[in-house]
């Protein structure tokens, strides 16, 4: 079996475009609730064996509960697993920047949020004239739990064969990559589609290698 786990805001298809395998199973996590509460469900959803996707927020709940898990294997891509990394400077200066940002949304100020995340994480600055069409995205973005506070620690996927796959576009998500892949982890490097390297065309030879070695 392989599960994949993704973000409520995207459907199967569009979050793992390569997952149409007949043993293929989706469970999406509402990252607007704490993601250590997600822990219990994956547990209950993974049968012993299985092989384990999670992007970017979703790899949070994946590594509290990889240790009761008991995969096959985990394959974590772009994985905000920002815990582990705490005292790299890309890390800290995202932590500083969303809190920030968060700060302003909690004061009812989503375009002032929007200033700082947009920049930050998508490119561009906000821009006014566009806000409009932008704002009920923002909002639910803005309802996310940030990915990190949890107590993750790279030691959590310690004898579990992990895959981690980033798109070689962001200092943070490297430097989260680099603290794996010292504890064993094996790393791939995707290029040209950014945050979601699952759509890289070569995404599924690289699981299967992998696999194929574990």
């Amino acid at each position: 079996m392989r599960l994949y786990v993704h973000s409520t805001d995207r459907d199967p298809a569009s979050a793992w475009p390569s997952s149409a395998q007949s043993d293929a199973h989706h469970l999406p996590f509402d990252l607007t609730r704490p993601l250590d509460e997600h822990a219990a469900t994956l547990t209950d959803a993974a049968p012993t064996g299985a092989v384990v996707f999670a992007h970017s927020a979703a790899a949070v709940p994946v590594a509290l509960a990889a240790a009761r898990l008991s995969p096959r294997a985990l394959v974590l891509v772009e994985p905000a697993l920002y815990d582990v990394a705490r005292g790299h400077p890309a890390i800290e200066a995202h932590i500083a920047g969303i809190s920030r940002a968060r700060a302003l949304a909690d004061t009812g100020d989503l375009f002032g949020y929007w200033s700082v995340v947009r920049p930050l994480m998508f490119g561009g600055p906000a821009d006014p004239a566009r806000w409009e069409p932008e704002r009920a995205g923002v909002a639910r973005f803005a309802a996310r739990r940030p990915p990190w506070g949890f107590g993750v620690d790279a030691a959590m996927l310690r004898g579990i064969p992990t895959l981690v796959v980033t798109g070689g576009w962001n200092a943070e998500y490297d430097a989260i990559a680099e603290v794996l892949e010292r504890h064993g982890a094996h790393r791939r490097t995707l290029s040209g589609h950014g945050h979601r390297p699952q759509d890289h065309p070569d995404f599924a030879a690289t699981v299967e290698t992998f696999l194929a070695n574990v």
